[in-house]
C-alpha cells in the first residue's frame, strides 16, 4: 500500500487509539506505538504493533510519523527537547500531525523540519470516536501535492474524505472553521431545545421534526439528538475545554484577518460560562444546561 516501511504513532488516547488501530490491522506496514499511559499500549501490542519507550524511540523507529495530541502545547512538547522531534528528526521523514493546532506554529514547525530535509503536515481530523473506530473520519490536509500524494494512502486507513485544503497550515485553517460553525450550530440547537422545552414541545420531536427540513445538519443529528435530548454529556469526550481551545484558534484567524467574527466571540463567552460552571471537562454540548441558568 505504502512506501513507508514503518509507521510511528505517538497519542493514544479517545481519538488516536482507534486510529492507530486501523493503521495496525489496514496499512500493511510495521507500526511503532507510543503513549504515557499503559492501557492503550498493550491493546495495541495485542494487536501486533510495537511498542515504544519514549518518544525518541517512536521517532528513530518510523520512516513517517503521527501525532493524535489535545492541544498545540502537548505538539510542542514532542517537538522541542533532547528526545523531540527536531533534534531527532532524519532527512526524508515525514511527520503528520493529526490534532487541531495553531496555524502559526504548524508553520514555524513545517519550516523548521524543512531545513532539515524532512517535512511536517498538518491533516487534522474530524467527525466522531465511533467514526474513528470505524475508520471513516474526514480529514483536512495542508502539504503540497506531492506530500499529499505520499501520504494519502496511509491516511485512509482511518478516513474515507480526505481533502487537499492548500499548503502548509491550510488543514489547521479548515479543521478550525469546521469546529467554529460546529459550536455556533450546536449553541443555536441548545437554545432552540430550550425554548421549546419553556413552551410545551418535546425537545425530540422538534429536533426529529427539523431535521425534516432546512435546519437539518449533521450536529442537529448527533450532537443535538445524541447528546442534548437525552442529556448526555460523558467525560473523554470532546471536551468544553477542547471546544474553547480550538474556538481561540478560530477567533486568533479572525483577528490576524481583520474580521469581527460576533458569533464566535459569543460562543466564546457560553462555553467559558459552562467552565466556569463546572462543565469543563464534559462533551461540549453541556452548554445546553446552562442556557438560561443564571
Amino acid at each position: 500500500m505504502t512506501q513507508f516501511k514503518t509507521i510511528g504513532f505517538i497519542g493514544l488516547g479517545v481519538m488516536g487509539e482507534p486510529i492507530c488501530r486501523n493503521l495496525v490491522t489496514k496499512s500493511g506496514a510495521s507500526v511503532v506505538a507510543f503513549d504515557l499511559a499503559p492501557e492503550p499500549l498493550a491493546r495495541l501490542r495485542d494487536l501486533g504493533a510495537i511498542t515504544a519507550a519514549s518518544t525518541r524511540e517512536a521517532i528513530d523507529r518510523s520512516d513517517t510519523l503521527f501525532l493524535c495530541l489535545p492541544s498545540a502545547k502537548h505538539v510542542r512538547a514532542v517537538f522541542d527537547g533532547d528526545d523531540g522531534i527536531l533534534k531527532n528528526i532524519r532527512s526524508g521523514q515525514i511527520v503528520i500531525d493529526l490534532g487541531t493546532s495553531s496555524v502559526s506554529q504548524t508553520r514555524d514547525f513545517a519550516k523548521q523540519l524543512q531545513a532539515k530535509g524532512a517535512a511536517w503536515i498538518d491533516a487534522p481530523i474530524a467527525r466522531t470516536r465511533q467514526a474513528a473506530q470505524d475508520g471513516t473520519l474526514s480529514v483536512m490536509v495542508g502539504a503540497t501535492a506531492q506530500q499529499f500524494a505520499s501520504v494519502e494512502p496511509l491516511i485512509r486507513c482511518f478516513a474515507t474524505d480526505v481533502t487537499l485544503c492548500g499548503d502548509t497550515g491550510a488543514g489547521q485553517v479548515t479543521k478550525i472553521l469546521n469546529n467554529m460553525v460546529l459550536f455556533e450550530t450546536v449553541n443555536a440547537l441548545a437554545e432552540a431545545v430550550a425554548v421549546a422545552k419553556g413552551n410545551g414541545v418535546d425537545p425530540a420531536l422538534l429536533l426529529d421534526t427539523l431535521s425534516k427540513g432546512s435546519a437539518d445538519s449533521f450536529a442537529l443529528r448527533n450532537h443535538g439528538m445524541k447528546a442534548i435530548v437525552p442529556d448526555n454529556f460523558p467525560e473523554r469526550a470532546f471536551s468544553t475545554e477542547y471546544a474553547l481551545k480550538d474556538l481561540g484558534y478560530a477567533l486568533e484567524l479572525a483577528a490576524d484577518a481583520g474580521i469581527t467574527v460576533r458569533g464566535a466571540e459569543l460562543i466564546g463567552r457560553t462555553l467559558q460560562d459552562a467552565i466556569d460552571k463546572g462543565s469543563g471537562g464534559a462533551y461540549f454540548p453541556v452548554i445546553a444546561r446552562h442556557i438560561g441558568r443564571k
